[in-house]
């Protein structure tokens, strides 16, 4: 007999998770690959032009680049880079010029 209370993994295929559109944002979609403990994975995509409206992080949140570039904070990343927002950051104008696709860990 198994306990329900012990923690679990899960796996996500991310191919057969479908792409869903933002609902904070026009032109952004996301792929949701999972959460605990208040935490939460997702790949994002930014079609070109797209951008995020003005935020405060209200926990860490990391981003890796897989395609394409983007601009946080003044700072251009293109595919390979990571950023990484503390607690407490705001981020004024997160845009794509060109399009991007992007690995995003965040506070729930």
């Amino acid at each position: 007999m198994s306990d329900s209370t012990a923690p679990a993994f899960a796996f996500f295929d991310s191919d057969s998770v479908p792409w869903q559109d933002s609902k904070f944002a026009r032109g952004v979609q996301v792929k949701k690959l999972g959460k605990a403990d208040g935490r939460a994975l997702q790949l994002v995509r930014f079609a070109p032009g797209a951008s995020f409206p003005k935020h405060l992080h209200r926990g860490p949140e990391f981003i890796f680049l897989l395609e394409g570039e983007a601009v946080q904070a003044g700072q251009r990343l293109k595919a390979g880079w990571s950023a990484v927002a503390e607690t407490g950051t705001v981020d004024e104008n997160f845009y794509s010029d060109c399009g991007c696709v992007f690995l995003f860990h965040y506070s729930l």
